[in-house]
């Protein structure tokens, strides 16, 4: 028996990421329903799962339509007992962001996971739920030429420490998973979807030498939503290949260098 076994589950945002970890859920017997723009996948997971998958088309930065999300999801299942706030907008253009990309970025990225979130409180709090925010080593270490999105992501890190200790009196705990290189829509269209490609230029960047499957990210997510869990909340629990660990010296050791 999986470990969501007659659980629901909502995530937002459908690209590579999303739909991983919500097929990671069903396999565990959870009910899942993704709201997002456009379901961006070859793999018809309603075909494959049925009644376990919903897709909702639900634009994050309309509060009516995360209410609409939300109703259907109470409506079919009665019930919500994690979310994921995995949806993001990337758009970025360093120092030269517009305005309207800062607010856009923000909005997605951050403002509509704490404006979700709360709404799902009281439904989180009947079923002793929990929330799983989405996070990036964007915003721990700055990325040239990036800005919003990095910034956006240290917001969230922020908002999931200030949610766990809000929520704590209802007993939801709320985590990050933070990301590395992730195979994603992002990394497929710059490259063309040549994954050789992304494993050779971001090899110097981790450990593990190579771009994460979307499944190694969702088992873990998983797991840090699951009841053996328990006692995590205001955590970060990174899956980024070692990128974190590895410092600006990289695999290169300093001293013989030095020592020339």
């Amino acid at each position: 028996m999986g470990n969501f076994e007659q659980k629901v589950c909502l995530i937002t945002g459908a690209a590579t990421i999303g739909l991983a970890i919500a097929e990671k859920f069903i396999q565990q017997g959870a009910h899942v329903v993704v709201g997002s723009l456009s379901l961006g996948s070859e793999k018809d997971l309603k075909a494959i799962y049925e009644d376990q998958f919903d897709f909702i088309k639900t634009d994050i930065t309309k509060d009516l339509e995360l209410a609409k999300l939300l109703d259907f999801t109470i409506n079919k299942h009665g019930r919500v007992n994690v979310l994921v706030s995995n949806a993001a907008a990337y758009a970025d253009d360093g120092a030269a962001t517009t305005r309207e990309t800062w607010l856009n970025t923000l909005n997605v990225n951050v403002v509509s996971a704490a404006i979700f979130g709360e709404m799902l409180r009281p439904y989180l709090k009947e079923s002793g739920g929990n929330i799983i925010n989405i996070g990036s080593i964007s915003g721990v270490f700055p990325h040239i030429q990036r800005w919003s999105y990095p910034v956006s992501k240290a917001a969230l890190l922020h908002l999931t420490k200030t949610q766990a200790l809000e929520y704590a009196a209802d007993k939801i705990r709320v985590n990050m998973i933070r990301l590395g290189h992730i195979w994603s829509l992002p990394f497929e269209g710059l490259t063309k979807n040549d994954r050789n490609h992304a494993n050779k230029v971001t090899s110097p960047f981790n450990l593990m030498e190579r771009v994460a499957d979307p499944a190694e990210v969702a088992n873990v997510v998983a797991f840090v939503a699951s009841d053996e869990a328990s006692y995590m909340t205001g955590s970060e629990t990174v899956v980024d290949g070692g990128y974190s660990a590895l410092g600006p010296e990289q695999h290169e050791p300093l001293f013989p260098k030095l020592a020339k």
